[in-house]
């Protein structure tokens, strides 16, 4: 029974929630483990209650980290959601799990002076360097995640009225505002350069192409990025996250919309998007503390 279950269990969190492959996988790793743990116990779904899965907890405090004990249990929220809401089990013993309290570290982001420094590093007189200038200002102007970047298709730019169509976690699409400089230099490079990538290959439907033709992957974009931060001296350990990072904390420090953030992130929960007023508050009393005669 429990196959068949977990099976159901899997197809309502790919079809009924739309959730996107990776984030299946995680919750079918989270709960095989569960399962494997009650097996080994000789007990059954409909026998685990509260003082069940409290012995599971403090099994997984002895292996893993706080972070991941936090994913398990909310892993284990899901599934018995699930369970109760097709009628497996009468009760949810996962309502009163407390998830343990973990100190979130703030986001690392680039300052608007790194940020310029960087667009300027590719080499504007080569196919490459349109290239990989283009996909520098995407990501900026949008705060896309790397792999919304790599994927994006020609058609989903919307040339006259500067936005952009994607697709985030869970296949949601979204709508982001992408500015002048961001569509010019894409305009730019499909005008000068795509094609020389391109050559006698097949089509792609791809917007960024590398020179075999292929789309760029996540892991030679990250490459480049480092490539060109360590050109400028950037000490930091800089990644393409960096600059989704520093495309909303710049947003926040300029006034905007917490609201307005967290639709351009896609973000699913706003506690997510407040952590970059985190970020905001800590620069201004960076800034207070440097400039104030009396701090």
């Amino acid at each position: 029974m429990q196959e068949r279950v977990f099976r159901n269990y899997l197809n309502y969190l790919q079809v009924e929630r739309g959730l996107s492959s990776n984030t299946v996988q995680a919750y079918r790793r989270d709960i095989q483990e569960f399962l494997l743990f009650i097996s080994s116990r000789s007990w059954t779904l409909e026998e685990v209650g509260k003082q069940e899965l409290a012995k599971y907890i403090q099994h997984l405090y002895g292996h893993l980290s706080v972070r991941s004990v936090v994913r398990k249990i909310a892993s284990l929220r899901s599934f018995f959601r699930f369970l109760l809401l097709d009628g497996y089990v009468r009760e949810d013993p996962s309502e009163t799990l407390e998830s343990p309290k973990i100190w979130r570290s703030l986001p690392k982001y680039l300052s608007e002076g790194e940020v310029e420094r960087l667009l300027g590093q590719p080499d504007l007189s080569m196919p490459h360097g349109l290239r990989d200038r283009a996909m520098l200002e995407v990501l900026y102007a949008t705060g896309l995640r790397v792999s919304e970047l790599v994927r994006m298709r020609i058609e989903e730019i919307n040339f006259e009225v500067g936005f952009l169509r994607t697709f985030g976690k869970g296949s949601k699409e979204r709508i982001v505002p992408l500015g002048e400089s961001a569509l010019s230099f894409v305009q730019k490079y499909l005008k000068e350069a795509r094609s020389r990538f391109l050559r006698k290959r097949r089509p792609s439907r791809f917007l960024f192409v590398t020179q075999q033709g292929r789309p760029m992957t996540r892991q030679c974009f990250w490459m480049l990025v480092r490539k060109y931060g360590q050109k400028i001296g950037i000490q930091k350990k800089i990644s393409p996250h960096m600059l989704r990072h520093s495309f909303a904390t710049h947003l926040l420090e300029h006034g905007a919309d917490l609201r307005a953030v967290q639709m351009m992130l896609g973000h699913a929960d706003i506690s997510t998007t407040q952590i970059y007023t985190h970020v905001t508050r800590e620069r201004l009393k960076q800034i207070y503390d440097k400039y104030h005669p009396r701090a």
